[in-house]
């Protein structure tokens, strides 16, 4: 065998004189790869673009080549080569062979005759029995045999849904026809002449090298420090170059599983591997996204994914599975977490710092990972209202994780006592005076909703106990209620002459004092009346905070129940004027305290 790494200078005509073959360890065909917008996917559009802006500047008897990169391969037995690393680049250029074809047949134009053996390979024996051979087979169970849909000519029937890698392929094919139907305006003579160009004048370096594990040394030297792959790429080929032989199938069965979970999530490989890190070992909070890979390297005794690459990639597994959880509101056994789905409502999607603490606490007991859930969920409103900026929080809950992995079960209490909630008293008093002079304008409108939504629903469980739908707050903040101004911004003249001083007043009008949660249906015949009309309908609401709102002693029912018991707590106001806009912020303000558990400092501490 021969012992040596042997670079060779190719073009895409002697490239694919060759089989090659993607080992089902591989990662998928991400190149084309679309998000849930229909965003993304240029990959296969700049590849094409790039070559035809080199191929414009070509003569008549001359044309400049064009580099694409390099490809490492390895041979270890028969014709067939291991293709270690450019997958991306060949198989798009592979079904850029495929597409011309088709495009020529479907033109009625011919095909150059070197073309369908690029594809695939025909070979008869001394018997007369013919096989065919495809030039490149993508063996990863991710892509099915659907690529053999397209070398046999059957592009436009392949299937467009299914795999990650029978999508990407789809997209990636129906991109390079529409290349050659519109840049190449379905001429023959143009699409055989950049045929032309394309075999013979792209180049590429193929690595051959003597061993699996050499390849995937070289491929990680030439993507070193996530240069044209990511961290989570390397990372996998780490995995493989320290694995056995006999733990490939186990270690891609792992890698595919963890990869599907954070994919059909919609969120990013690279933010759970950073969570992950942070949230599971003594990293620091600095650590960016493109320095993970430099991490793996450098602190192999932390993971053990060196010695043991399997059992760590067992341990990211569970990791991604809970994460995934954690992104669609559930805890790690899949089931609602109201804590998670209240998070969501309150920080919208963007904001997902709280999944390190969450994944560092995820081999709590179920009730214990719901405190930590609901602690969560109350401290991120205080960082949020306080205005405590994204990278000061995050820091914060690092430091959390990171005591948190120390930490039994039955320590859980004294830790949020020490962590989370010592966090909101320091905060307290910020809470209070933002409360206290919040208008519309400084909260975004989920967060406002979220905030009303909150002391709504506080009241009703006080009131009447849990229920399916009380227990849910996406209930209260559904597109079903709306945020009633009780002065209403476009007040009519009767209200505002009834509301007397300062109804012109914007600020008033937009303070969270003249706001409260309502029924649409409800909403809808409010319009911009007077107070003393409006206090009619808002005894019609199902909430009980609402309901109150002008005389809350008229819905006592008894002496000792729970619902007489909470509208006793409740205030009410049966005029409305700016000093009652003041009287019930003040009134909200110390209801959030109780809503968000927020210990006001001793005065000792003042």
């Amino acid at each position: 065998m021969n012992k040596q790494i042997d670079p060779q200078d190719r073009n895409i005509k002697s490239l694919f004189q060759d089989f090659y073959r993607v080992p089902d360890y591989q990662r998928e065909y991400v190149w084309g790869e679309t998000d849930p917008r229909g965003e993304g996917g240029e990959e296969v559009e700049q590849f094409l673009s790039d070559i035809y802006s080199e191929y414009q500047n070509a003569s008549k008897n001359d044309a400049p080549e064009y580099f694409i990169g390099t490809v490492v391969v390895c041979r270890e037995a028969g014709d067939v080569f291991d293709l270690i690393d450019g997958q991306q680049r060949t198989t798009t250029a592979y079904l850029t062979l495929c597409a011309l074809r088709d495009k020529l047949v479907a033109l009625k134009a011919d095909v150059p005759e070197e073309l369908p053996g690029q594809i695939i390979y025909s070979s008869t024996n001394w018997q007369g029995e013919t096989t065919q051979s495809l030039r490149l087979d993508l063996q990863y169970e991710d892509a099915g045999d659907v690529l053999r849909r397209y070398a046999e000519g059957a592009g436009t029937d392949a299937p467009s849904d299914g795999t990650r890698s029978i999508r990407n392929l789809y997209n990636a094919y129906l991109t390079i026809k529409e290349f050659i139907e519109t840049t190449l305006k379905n001429d023959p003579a143009e699409v055989r002449r950049f045929y032309g160009y394309f075999t013979n004048k792209v180049k590429i370096i193929r690595i051959e090298t003597p061993t699996v594990a050499v390849a995937l040394k070289i491929f990680e030297t030439i993507n070193d420090r996530g240069v044209g792959l990511d961290a989570m790429d390397l990372l996998k080929n780490l995995l493989f170059m320290n694995a056995k032989g006999e733990e490939f199938s186990k270690l891609k069965a792992v890698w595919k599983q963890l990869t599907d979970a954070i994919y059909q999530a919609n969120e990013k490989p690279l933010r759970f591997l950073r969570y992950y890190l942070l949230a599971a070992h003594d990293v620091d909070g600095r650590l960016r996204e493109d320095a993970i890979y430099d991490w793996f390297r450098k602190n192999a005794e932390q993971t053990n994914h060196e010695k043991k690459p399997l059992a760590f990639a067992g341990k990211l597994l569970d990791a991604a599975k809970a994460y995934a959880h954690f992104a669609k509101g559930q805890n790690v056994a899949g089931e609602e977490e109201a804590g998670i789905i209240n998070t969501r409502l309150l920080g919208g999607k963007s904001i997902k710092q709280h999944f390190i603490l969450l994944l560092a606490g995820r081999s709590l007991s179920p009730a214990n990972f719901s405190k930590l859930a609901d602690d969560l969920e109350k401290t991120m409103f205080v960082w949020l209202l306080t205005g405590t900026s994204g990278k000061e929080y995050e820091r914060r809950i690092i430091e959390a994780a990171h005591q948190l992995n120390k930490i039994s079960d039955a320590q859980l209490e004294l830790f949020l006592e020490k962590t989370l909630r010592a966090e909101r008293q320091t905060l307290a008093l910020e809470f209070r005076r933002t409360l206290l002079g919040l208008k519309t304008w400084q909260l975004r409108g989920f967060r406002l909703r979220y905030l009303l939504a909150k002391l709504t629903q506080y009241i009703d469980l006080q009131a009447y106990g849990s229920s399916a739908s009380r227990d849910r707050l996406s209930d209260y903040t559904a597109g079903g209620n709306d945020i009633e101004h009780i002065l209403a911004s476009n007040a009519s003249f009767e209200a505002m002459e009834e509301f007397g001083e300062g109804a012109a007043d914007i600020h008033i009008r937009q303070c969270l004092g003249n706001l409260l949660l309502i029924e649409k249906a409800i909403n809808r015949a409010l319009q911009n009346g007077r107070y003393s009309g409006k206090i009619v309908a808002y005894e019609q609401s199902k909430f009980l905070l609402t309901k109150c709102q002008a005389d809350a002693a008229a819905h006592e029912v008894g002496k000792d129940d729970r619902i007489t018991a909470t509208v006793r707590k409740l205030e009410s106001w049966q005029t409305w004027n700016a000093v009652a806009v003041t009287e019930r912020q003040e009134f909200l303000s110390k209801l959030a305290e109780v809503v968000w558990d927020i210990p006001m400092p001793s005065a000792s501490s003042n």
